[in-house]
């Protein structure tokens, strides 16, 4: 028995599930097999190969929290897209206003009446009073940490074990098991020397985070408010509070990118529990669905960024200060967030999603109890994890051993052949407004069975 299962048994159901899922998708087999003469990897993001299947299924539409495939599959999507259309897929609101402003044209590199009402919402909001966009979250980090250098003088980039969710360079690194900074498994370190851009720390320790800001060479400590990126870690008691103190004490700009914490509430993670970031980023369920991402600044920082980047006055060299896109705050994206933060980011839709998490929640906590499993399940709002641990676990070092990949894909396989779709990388669902008790249920029926296939000739 490992993690409460027996991995002969998850093994031999694993490769049952890979036929059962090979003999009901067949189209979407040959869609992919047409797709690797042309997209590398077969698919127009490489992430979008790494379902539990051998190939991805291919979707033929979307609505809230429903999807279809080209087989004629249905099925409850959990993943939204990755947290994308975390409010649901192609929101009637979002929608309409989208369509609406694209026959008004898309982009212009002007702003548009919607940026007005888009600046002020974000402000009141999520309290920071400058703002600019992105087409990315990953884009605002790496857009504000040239910031940070350039206003601090400092090079290196401060990051927890596991990383934040996004892929700025500087935090693709890891612990060894020595306790020693390497590049992660599995991505090249694309040119930089990390011993010369970042610092690494665990989530949740205090005592290492300051002796990493004493050296005096951090430009910006870069997280999450709430790691999700490798598992779902809370902060301990006091942490966020010895954060912030430890980075006002050392002058080090602090970074909360609350992409997936969205999850928490209209204002994030960061206007539930009162964090005072000196910058703040949001991306992709901010405009549903178009590739939008906002980063925020307090009035100190944005008089600090002013003092080395001037606004622009006719006459003088233009200057976009090596970072920015030509579609960077476009029509559209202003539009579409527009409609998103006035009538789908509210307290109403949040208060329904929160009442189904915590249906799965509770369901997924008796399944664990009843089987007396070594797993946790965690919930964060909107948004609903298990990971094969005990408890939740302190630091993403932690997070990572707590991963079994075989256990994973046979838990995700097994529902996906009986209509329920997870996030692939995680175990991990997130509820749009649009699903439905019974759709909740049905996963937790569904991992219910899953899991007593595997249960077979345990221990009583």
């Amino acid at each position: 028995m490992t993690l409460g299962l027996d991995l002969d048994l998850v093994s031999q159901c694993y490769q049952a599930e890979l036929q059962r899922f090979a003999e009901r998708h067949p189209r979407s087999g040959a869609f992919y097999q047409d797709n690797l003469k042309h997209w590398l990897y077969g698919a127009p993001l490489h992430w979008m190969q790494q379902w539990p299947g051998r190939y991805p299924i291919t979707v033929a539409e979307a609505q809230g929290a429903t999807l279809v495939d080209c087989d004629g599959h249905e099925y409850v999507d959990f993943a939204l897209g990755d947290t994308g259309a975390m409010f649901g897929h192609a929101q009637p609101a979002v929608s309409a206003a989208i369509a609406q402003q694209v026959q008004r044209g898309s982009t212009l590199m002007l702003p548009t009446a919607d940026s007005l009402w888009v600046g002020q919402e974000l402000s009141r909001r999520f309290g920071l009073p400058y703002w600019q966009v992105t087409t990315s979250a990953t884009d605002a980090n790496r857009f504000v940490l040239r910031l940070c250098r350039m206003i601090t003088g400092r090079q290196k980039v401060l990051v927890f074990n596991c990383n934040y969710h996004g892929s700025v360079d500087e935090s693709q690194v890891e612990f060894d098991a020595q306790g020693q900074m390497i590049a992660r498994d599995g991505v090249h370190a694309n040119g930089l020397q990390h011993q010369a851009t970042t610092r690494l720390v665990e989530f949740n320790d205090l005592p290492a985070l300051e002796a990493a800001l004493a050296h005096g060479d951090v430009a910006a400590v870069l997280t999450e408010p709430f790691m999700t990126n490798v598992g779902m870690v809370p902060p301990a008691a006091g942490f966020h509070e010895g954060l912030r103190a430890l980075t006002r004490r050392y002058d080090v700009p602090l970074i909360i990118d609350e992409t997936h914490t969205l999850s928490c509430g209209p204002g994030g993670y960061c206007g539930e529990h009162g964090l005072q970031p000196d910058f703040f980023v949001l991306g992709k369920s901010i405009a549903g669905g178009i590739p939008c991402a906002v980063w925020g600044s307090s009035q100190a920082m944005a008089e600090r960024i002013w003092q080395v980047l001037p606004h622009f006055q006719p006459g003088q060299a233009i200057n976009h200060f090596g970072f920015g896109g030509t579609l960077a705050g476009n029509a559209l994206q202003m539009a579409a967030m527009r409609a998103t933060f006035s009538q789908v980011m509210n307290d109403e839709n949040y208060g329904r999603m929160f009442a189904l998490a915590e249906r799965l929640r509770a369901g997924v906590a008796a399944i664990i109890e009843r089987h007396r499993l070594p797993w946790h399940v965690t919930r964060i709002g909107a948004r609903v994890e298990y990971l094969f641990m005990q408890q939740a676990p302190r630091n993403g070092g932690e997070a990572h051993h707590a991963r079994h990949g075989l256990i994973e894909a046979y838990l995700h396989l097994y529902l996906l052949n009986r209509g329920v779709l997870l996030t692939p990388f995680h175990n991990m669902a997130l509820l749009c407004p649009s699903a439905s008790e019974a759709q909740v249920d049905l996963h937790n029926q569904l991992l219910e069975q899953c899991i007593a296939q595997v249960r077979q000739g345990a221990p009583a």
